[in-house]
């Protein structure tokens, strides 16, 4: 016992071995559930069991239950590096995001007139005068620095990863990582307008808010404290896949996380940062707001899997689905794009409405792009009236659509040009 770290203290017991006069076992008797994750060692070594067999336990194993058993002193996002200052991170990024919470009542009117470190602090992400990981994970500029900060983006030409369409990689922090995934399903997934009372709304096959959270979920859950780590979508004829590097919580599976449940983030300090800019729910309802958009499209629901080392859900296609279901679907977003343009002279007097700066408005947003870099495109500064003038006069003629059709608002916000 003395050479068990930490120190244990465990019932011993001499057993007599029955029919055999003279001998005896000791029995030590432990209660697992007591000692909780915590990986203990002999002699300075850890140890785990393989089947019958006990071995020496590798030491990423031995790192990753040190985290897990105390998450709160271990975990990457709590760490803090002497080197990440305010200069490291993304100051509009963080007001952005805050003043997101603030309108959506998640975060006081006051924080959006405190210092940037100030509002670091109130988000959990900093100790003493030293700024968390969480931080970098969330705002960084330099995400050179952190090779964990990886979306790797693929579209496949039929059913399996052999034959690439498109291969893309990017780097980024959360919000330049979302952006980007966001913008791959735009580019690749068909879209299609519906007309919603007075309004014409653009839709993808696999519903927006769906796809939205699965890769917030992906980005806010995944291991970090690699720098193999990443996150990924392939997009293939019949399905969509995110995955990123982790394992699902202990309490959860892959079969009764599609069950109501907890939440149980993998990242606290991140997820409660999500939470408070109103990106993230912390109520364990995400995935069924998934299932809810996807059946009210008429999809299956996503399935999750999981190896132990990765976590996927995978999205079935509209495609792909039965044959009388697409020809529905079809026919009602046929009937609607006909109606939409049937007013040949409408569309003339649009039209003509259009000055070269529009156009190249239009030219420019062939995959989504935020008004910033719009008006930085066509040589404009980011100001309410150039915006008014060349985005949202495209908007309301029905020429530019955004890519967060339900929060006008958002700094997620994406315009790109509608297709008919």
């Amino acid at each position: 016992m003395m050479k068990i770290e930490p120190a244990v203290s465990l019932p011993i017991e001499i057993i007599d071995v029955p029919n055999r006069p003279g001998y005896s076992v000791i029995g030590i008797f432990c209660d697992a559930a007591k000692f909780g994750d915590a990986p203990y060692t002999y002699d300075g070594r850890a140890y785990y069991k393989v089947e019958s067999t006990t071995v020496l336990m590798p030491r990423s194993m031995f790192e990753e239950r040190l985290r897990r058993s105390n998450p709160s002193r271990f975990a990457w996002e709590c760490q803090t590096q002497e080197n990440l200052c305010i200069e490291d991170l993304d100051e509009d990024r963080i007001r952005g995001a805050v003043a997101y919470g603030v309108a959506k009542g998640r975060m006081p009117a006051s924080a959006v007139t405190e210092s940037t470190f100030a509002l670091l602090d109130k988000l959990g992400m900093v100790e003493g005068q030293q700024i968390r990981n969480a931080a970098a994970a969330l705002f960084t500029k330099r995400p050179a620095a952190y090779p964990q900060f990886l979306l790797r983006l693929a579209r496949f030409r039929g059913t399996e990863k052999k034959v690439f369409i498109d291969n893309m990689r990017v780097k980024g922090n959360f919000f330049e990582l979302l952006d980007a995934g966001m913008s791959f399903f735009f580019k690749h997934l068909t879209q299609c307008g519906v007309i919603k009372g007075l309004r014409r709304e653009e839709q993808l096959e696999i519903p927006v808010e769906a796809l939205r959270e699965a890769l917030t979920n992906a980005l806010c859950h995944r291991t970090l404290d690699t720098p193999s780590g990443s996150v990924g979508i392939s997009i293939f004829d019949d399905r969509v896949e995110i995955e990123n590097t982790g394992h699902l919580p202990n309490e959860l599976t892959a079969e009764s996380i599609m069950l109501p449940h907890r939440s149980y983030p993998q990242n606290p300090i991140i997820a409660d940062g999500l939470y408070m800019t109103a990106f993230l729910e912390s109520w364990g309802t995400g995935v069924a707001r998934m299932v809810d958009a996807c059946e009210s499209v008429g999809l299956p629901r996503p399935v999750y899997g999981t190896d132990g080392s990765f976590v996927w859900i995978t999205f079935t296609r509209a495609n792909s689905v039965t044959s009388s279901v697409t020809s529905s679907v079809t026919n009602s977003v046929t009937d609607s794009v006909t109606n939409s343009v049937t007013d040949s002279r409408a569309v003339r007097d649009v039209e003509a409405e259009l000055s070269d700066r529009h156009k190249e408005v239009l030219a420019y947003c062939a995959i989504p792009r935020n008004s910033r870099e719009i008006l930085s495109h066509i040589g404009l500064t980011y100001q309410s009236k150039n915006i008014e003038k060349f985005i949202r006069f495209l908007v309301d003629r029905e020429l530019l659509a955004r890519t967060v059709p339900d929060a006008p608002n958002s700094p997620l916000q994406k315009y790109v040009v509608r297709k008919k």
